[in-house]
């Protein structure tokens, strides 16, 4: 019985281990080529002869890096913020009110999360650039993201039907509203949900590549850091070490927000979906 159990903890740790080896060794071949020269580059050696720290300052002094990486903070910074914010009360509406119309309205979020983007880019486009005049910019991005998201407002909504509804009653008994409800209540118990729904948008606005290259692909000063690797790709097609310097420092970011997110993430996730 117990040599079972010592074979049974072998395989899972050593099966748990290849895993991890799988997912990681791609972001060891990506470092250790960003540090090499340009010789040793895709030569066929995997560890570098000289560690070539200077091709990441090579990277930031590309004409225009910097200001991708701006853009990029701005895109997905103020894109979860609003994101959230107008997710939120939608969300906490479609769990804890009860009202004619809820179920439809429920139906109708849902049915907006299986419409493509490619189906309403043109029309969207049209509005944009020849009504508002916003092309060669971030903002018909960014400014949509304030009236709501259909897969944020389903994840809260999931998540906040896990909260009792005993703690609102006592809130409401005490006087308060229910904005004061919302912001005193149920925001502190939302933690988990309201992280994930935040690394989910800051995720997707990070990595978009799409939207900017509609909107502000004529613009390179409105250029986000996926779009703008392309380019940077192009004009660095043989300096492989270059190329993944900067592929490199694109998916730092993202990479250090899981990791000290990571245990809040995991709990939302865990917890949306408990209730139906």
């Amino acid at each position: 019985m117990h040599r079972n159990r010592t074979l049974h903890w072998i395989a899972v740790h050593a099966t748990a281990v290849a895993a991890a080896l799988f997912f990681v060794l791609p972001f060891v071949f990506v470092f250790l080529t960003s540090v090499m020269s340009d010789e040793q580059a895709m030569s066929g050696e995997l560890w570098p002869h000289q560690w070539k720290w200077a091709n990441y300052a090579t990277v930031f002094r590309t004409p225009g890096f910097l200001d991708w990486w701006r853009n990029s903070l701005v895109y997905a910074g103020l894109g979860t913020l609003f994101t959230v914010c107008s997710s939120l009360p939608v969300a906490y509406a479609l769990a804890k009110f009860r009202f004619r119309g809820r179920r439809p309205a429920m139906m109708l979020v849902i049915a907006t999360m299986m419409l493509p983007p490619q189906v309403v880019v043109v029309p969207m486009y049209l509005v944009w650039a020849q009504q508002l005049h916003l092309s060669g910019s971030l903002w018909p991005l960014i400014v949509p993201m304030a009236f709501g998201d259909a897969y944020s407002i389903f994840l809260l909504r999931q998540f906040l039907l896990t909260i009792p509804k005993e703690y609102l009653e006592s809130a409401r008994m005490d006087g308060c509203g229910e904005l004061r409800t919302l912001l005193r209540i149920v925001v502190p118990m939302a933690r988990p949900g309201l992280a994930a729904v935040a690394l989910f948008q800051f995720f997707f606005c990070w990595n978009d590549y799409f939207g900017p290259q509609i909107y502000a692909a004529q613009n390179p000063g409105a250029w986000t850091l996926s779009y703008g690797l392309e380019s940077f790709k192009s004009a660095h097609n043989v300096d492989w070490n270059l190329t993944m310097a900067a592929t490199l420092l694109v998916m730092a970011p993202v990479i250090v927000v899981f990791f000290l997110a990571q245990k809040a993430f995991v709990e939302g996730v865990t917890l949306t979906g408990v209730k139906g």
